[in-house]
């Protein structure tokens, strides 16, 4: 599997783009911005890899916004002084704050070889696994059922999870994207997560695919390697991977140019205004409902 990544890459500059921490104003952009980039591997054959964080937000998946007492559950979030937002992909809720990396892969899927989903979950966690090879503690993709967004490739060491991965595919390209709680108050983010789900489900809490979220089954990458990692480093680390192991050539591009281009430009507007209808939809649902 690895050869034929490897195949993949060694064809074409890839483009990076290190995107800054996304304020709450603008915390739909990422999403959006993965649809123009599936889009334009697809046609481009150009890999992207696209990294960036988010200031005090949860990411709910479509399922969290069908809970039974959103508001309720919303709530717990206001306290804690996060803002929330429905992203346009399946699974459950996340957290994303400043020590936390989001990190995406996006490549083309050729009709003639098509990527199978294992293979690209495969994929993301090899990156990881040889990030972090320097480490004598072993990285495991496994489920953590009581962790939030809970999937089989969950990321641990010693059954503590610190990141989850996904994907989304959209005609011929695919975004495999993760998480990794690099720093910060991860037990705190869990417990938050927790009431969520506590006062949003009541009794059915558990119940019905929603996960039972312990918010010590989760841990920071640095807790788990006891070494102070910033999100630099971890960016670092992933970057050496991909120069060393799969990309000929790595392009760190200003994102603003590149949506300043017209095609692209249509194309995140379009996907934007998708986004932000998805996410009036669940207000409008909530208005007069006090929070």
């Amino acid at each position: 599997m690895m050869k034929t990544y490897q195949t993949l890459f060694k064809q074409s500059n890839s483009l990076l783009f290190n995107q800054p921490c996304v304020m709450q104003k603008d915390a739909l952009t990422p999403f959006a911005l993965t649809d123009v980039f599936i889009q334009y591997v697809a046609t481009h054959n150009v890999p992207i890899f696209h990294f960036w964080q988010a200031n005090q937000c949860v990411i709910l998946g479509m399922k969290d916004t069908r809970v039974t007492n959103l508001p309720a559950g919303l709530n717990v979030f206001k306290t804690a002084g996060y803002h929330f937002l429905a992203r346009n992909s399946g699974g459950l809720a996340v957290v994303a704050d400043e020590g936390v990396l989001n990190f995406s892969i996006i490549i083309p899927n050729s009709t003639e070889e098509k990527i199978t989903v294992p293979e690209a979950y495969d994929f993301m966690t090899n990156v990881i696994q040889r990030a972090f090879d320097d480490f004598t503690c072993t990285i495991e993709a496994k489920e953590i059922s009581a962790s939030y967004c809970p999937g089989d490739y969950d990321l641990s060491i010693n059954n503590k999870k610190f990141a989850g991965i996904s994907q989304r595919r959209i005609g011929t390209g695919i975004a495999i994207m993760i998480y990794l709680s690099v720093n910060g108050h991860q037990i705190e983010r869990g417990q938050m997560v927790h009431d969520f789900y506590k006062q949003s489900l009541e009794e059915e809490f558990g119940n019905n695919g929603y996960p039972p979220v312990d918010p010590y089954s989760m841990a920071n990458l640095s807790d788990l390697l006891q070494q102070d990692l910033s999100v630099e480093d971890v960016k670092k680390r992933i970057t050496t991977v991909l120069t060393a192991d799969f990309i000929q050539e790595l392009s760190d591009q200003p994102l603003q140019t590149f949506i300043g281009q017209p095609t692209e430009n249509e194309s995140f507007q379009k996907h934007m205004a998708k986004m932000i209808k998805r996410n009036e939809t669940i207000l409008n649902d909530l208005e007069g409902v006090p929070l």
